[in-house]
């Protein structure tokens, strides 16, 4: 199979099916799959996302990244693109980030949203954590990457084999990206940025916190 979408949901009857729409608007003739991982959502999503045409994987244990690792251990694509469920990325750009990862010969394709961020988007409370974190993950880690939060990637499933990924919520976010960039051929490009469609899941402070402690426990664990 050519390509697997991932998108982690919990609770987006509002959004789901746009974004499974939109995904397949921008894949006429593909060889691809949706895989929806559902993370015990209490409204419509699955039911949404099943009458859409998406495979839906029920993952019972709560958390971002441990909704990722469900998805990328039931994968069938050569490649894996990442959406999340309330319309903020642009799934028409997924073919031309395919394009890019192969006619550059590169392993894994993450994009910046600061470069085109609609209005609305985002509050400036939630830019400055980005902006933080971002800061924190290029001086700890030694990588340079401008929005080390961005939640779509596009990447040769192959790489997973060479990753370490510990982090099951919020921080797994980041955690790819400098698994990425210090071990595959790896890239970042601009995208626009949408106004979310739906309630907002983030804790400001909380998951702040929590991402910028990973960090740090990263580095120290990797030193030992």
């Amino acid at each position: 199979m050519q390509l697997s979408v991932i998108i982690p949901t919990m609770n987006e009857e509002e959004s789901i099916g746009q974004v499974i729409d939109s995904v397949r608007q921008a894949l006429p003739g593909w060889d691809y799959e949706i895989l929806v991982v559902d993370t015990n959502s209490k409204d419509r999503t699955r039911e949404i996302a099943m009458e859409k045409g998406a495979v839906v994987v029920e993952e019972p244990r709560r958390g971002y990244g441990r909704a990722y690792k469900t998805g990328f251990e039931r994968a069938k694509g050569e490649v894996i693109a990442t959406l999340d469920a309330d319309c903020t990325y642009p799934a028409e750009e997924i073919p031309a980030l395919y394009g890019m990862l192969m006619e550059r010969d590169l392993e894994f394709i993450t994009t910046n949203r600061f470069a085109r961020l609609e209005k609305g988007s985002m509050t400036a409370k939630h830019r400055l954590g980005n902006l933080a974190l971002t800061l924190m993950t290029n001086v700890l880690f030694g990588v340079r990457i401008r929005d080390s939060q961005s939640g779509m990637w596009v990447f040769r499933r192959s790489i997973l084999d060479r990753l370490v990924i510990s982090a099951d919520g919020m921080p797994m976010s980041e955690e790819i990206k400098i698994e990425a960039f210090r071990k595959a051929r790896s890239l970042e490009v601009p995208i626009a940025y949408r106004r979310r469609v739906g309630e907002v899941k983030l804790s400001s402070w909380k998951d702040g916190w929590m991402n910028m402690r990973f960090l740090f426990e990263k580095r120290f664990r990797r030193q030992r």
